[in-house]
């Protein structure tokens, strides 16, 4: 099985960012402890600031993956363009928010790239992405 988290914006900055929103963990130490917890799953990561890199990244893996994680930021609320290339792709696509995207500012509620994927998961941490993983593993 091969899964792959996508990051979003800012998401490189975890550890430093705002930690009383997105904890104090950097995203890397936190991705060691699932490869070590997921031997037996190929998994991958990629994270970027760009658009359009993380449109070609879904449209690389979007057809040959068991699973697409993805946490695409700020994008979540205004791309049009990501939701298409999730929409686009056959790969199923688990969303991921670290904070509770509801109980947040008014914009953050509505999440165009939600509306392609299997399901949302909001507002429990980094035990998102574990969450994320044990749902395609039961599929």
């Amino acid at each position: 099985m091969k899964i792959i988290i996508i990051n979003g914006p800012n998401l490189n900055l975890l550890g430093k960012r705002e930690p009383e929103i997105y904890g104090s963990r950097k995203f890397e130490e936190y991705f060691a402890d699932l490869k070590s917890a997921y031997q037996e799953i190929t998994l991958e990561y990629f994270q970027s600031n760009h658009e359009g890199a993380l449109i070609d990244k879904l449209h690389e893996v979007g057809f040959d993956y068991d699973g697409i994680i993805v946490n695409l930021g700020g994008y979540t609320h205004t791309s049009v363009a990501l939701a298409d290339a999730i929409a686009a792709i056959s790969t199923p696509v688990v969303e991921v928010h670290i904070s509770n995207i509801h109980a947040r500012e008014a914009f953050r509620t509505h999440t165009y790239t939600g509306a392609n994927a299997k399901g949302i998961v909001s507002g429990l941490g980094l035990k998102g992405y574990d969450l994320a993983i044990k749902y395609f593993l039961e599929q």
